[in-house]
């Protein structure tokens, strides 16, 4: 793989693009914490993973146009519940991403001399660490009607489960649902049982994570579906996978 700069990224937050008002990213980032298991005995560190973590970190520009619900409107609210946060580096189909169930823990203002107004947000993992993974569609897609997306290849097939998460911005129609099929040859692909995203019906902008148990196999080749019963027009998405290479990934 070629090393990239960060040119053309996108970070969308709840069902809304907040790219074109971010100024800059800060921590993207987590793990699990160290746990000291030093004994007496012996003269250097002894450490085991603890709980997982992550947050992302931004710096965003003063947008407060409200016809549109800018960044200010949204961020602004600062939420008791979860958000889910999706940045993705690149918005190629197959770029990687990494996806947050967080609190929105601030939103400071930033003044400087020169008249430059920028805000502060931090985002605090809640239940989960980061994840990264990498697009099923090339940044956000839209669908006019049912269709399959194009497989994405994952170079192996595994059977250590996955998690996926779903940014949806806008939707217009009666029903649709978001799905993750596999497949061993990119050519014949089938549904992964239980990943598929809850039905929509309204509501967007809305976002979704889901799991998959520690053991279900998902085959080399993955690609995000979209599905009706009812027929729609219109749906805005994003879908990033994680598909866990090791055993032992939980929660």
């Amino acid at each position: 793989m070629a090393k990239t700069g960060g040119l053309g990224d996108n970070l969308y937050i709840q069902g809304f693009d907040a790219s074109g008002d971010i100024q800059q990213l800060g921590t993207i980032g987590g793990g699990p914490a160290l746990l000291n298991m030093t004994p007496i005995s012996k003269s250097a560190y002894e450490r085991q993973g603890g709980l997982r973590s992550g947050q992302i970190e931004m710096t965003t520009f003063f947008n407060s146009v409200a016809v549109t619900g800018a960044t200010h409107e949204k961020l602004s609210a600062l939420p008791r519940t979860d958000v889910i946060l999706t940045y993705c580096r690149g918005t190629v189909l197959g770029d990687p991403a990494a996806s947050l169930v967080a609190k929105q823990a601030n939103y400071d203002p930033t003044r400087g001399d020169d008249g430059m107004l920028t805000f502060g947000v931090s985002a605090q993992s809640n239940g989960y660490g980061i994840e990264w993974g990498r697009q099923l569609t090339a940044g956000v897609r839209t669908d006019t009607a049912a269709t399959d997306g194009t497989g994405i290849d994952t170079a192996a097939s595994a059977s250590f489960g996955g998690q996926a998460y779903l940014q949806v911005f806008s939707f217009s129609g009666t029903d649709v649902t978001v799905k993750i099929q596999d497949s061993a040859d990119n050519a014949t692909f089938a549904d992964v049982t239980g990943f598929a995203f809850t039905q929509i019906t309204g509501g967007a902008p809305l976002a979704e994570r889901i799991a998959l148990g520690n053991t279900a196999t998902i085959r080399r080749y993955v690609r995000a579906v979209t599905t009706t019963t009812g027929g729609f027009t219109s749906l805005a998405f994003a879908v990033n996978v994680i598909k866990n290479e090791n055993a032992g990934v939980t929660f």
